[in-house]
């Protein structure tokens, strides 16, 4: 697992219990460890038992807090145990970044689409979120309030051919993010999310390695390369944090330019 230098303080959020989902490597292992580098008791949760576990364990062996727990996010049952787990295991949830989700895999035209791609999308990319925030927010509730962040993506904004169904489900997080930022801001939770674009994550590592396919993602870039996951953990970790006291229901572009560009 690449591990890469994070500048921290180590108390930013001393005495917060973050929760992060898709987090045994990528953009979420990436914020996790940020999180407990910056004082956070953190549970990372994957539907990989045993590269979630590895995972917190790195963590641990930085001198940091984690915990790790399996979760299929598309079962509302399986979210919910996450939480009590999180709370068992910290005491609390102030923080979640909502994060696991799965690519496409399919191209081509609309009518290739299965309905069987399309559920399964819909179900871990837009439901799988629902799901989590709707598990979260009791347990931030008792605390007090908190701070929610999902992955969108550049997809929440823009639209390319052979995706309805990640299209779609990108589309639905921004949508959701939004309603849920203006109904929870009575109960002291900020809702926010963030919308990656490419990035050197174990998702699109295949298509990296391919020399032409790599040229070609770093041709739509204006930044003129590939981002790395710890400048997505970044913006999170901002939005989690009190410097984003003022922020609800935003959409924080982390793309090198792709968006604006389109």
């Amino acid at each position: 697992m690449r591990v890469v230098k994070i500048s921290s303080s180590g108390e930013r959020f001393a005495g917060k219990v973050a929760l992060v989902t898709g987090a045994a490597g990528g953009i979420g292992f990436a914020t996790a460890r940020a999180f407990a580098l910056e004082g956070a008791k953190v549970m990372l949760a994957d539907r990989d038992t045993a590269r979630v576990q590895a995972a917190a364990q790195s963590i641990r062996d930085e001198g940091a807090e984690a915990a790790a727990v399996t979760v299929d996010v598309a079962d509302f049952a399986s979210c919910q145990a996450m939480v009590a787990q999180t709370v068992a295991s910290f005491g609390g949830l102030h923080i979640a970044f909502n994060n696991a989700g799965i690519p496409s895999g399919i191209g081509g035209a609309f009518e290739d689409f299965t309905v069987e791609n399309w559920q399964r999308l819909i179900n871990v990319n837009l439901s799988g979120v629902f799901y989590c925030m709707k598990a979260e927010v009791p347990a931030m509730k008792a605390c007090g309030g908190g701070a929610i962040v999902n992955t969108g993506s550049i997809c929440s904004l823009i639209a390319t051919a052979g995706q309805a169904s990640y299209i779609t489900a990108k589309h639905g997080v921004a949508g959701l993010t939004k309603a849920a930022a203006l109904d929870l801001v009575g109960a002291g939770i900020r809702v926010n999310a963030v919308a990656p674009g490419f990035f050197n994550t174990p998702m699109l590592a295949p298509a990296l390695e391919i020399p032409e396919v790599r040229a070609d993602i770093t041709s739509k870039i204006p930044l003129g390369r590939v981002g790395n996951p710890e400048e997505v953990a970044r913006a999170v970790l901002f939005l989690a944090s009190d410097e984003a006291s003022y922020m609800i229901g935003a959409l924080v572009s982390v793309d090198g330019g792709v968006v604006i560009q389109r």
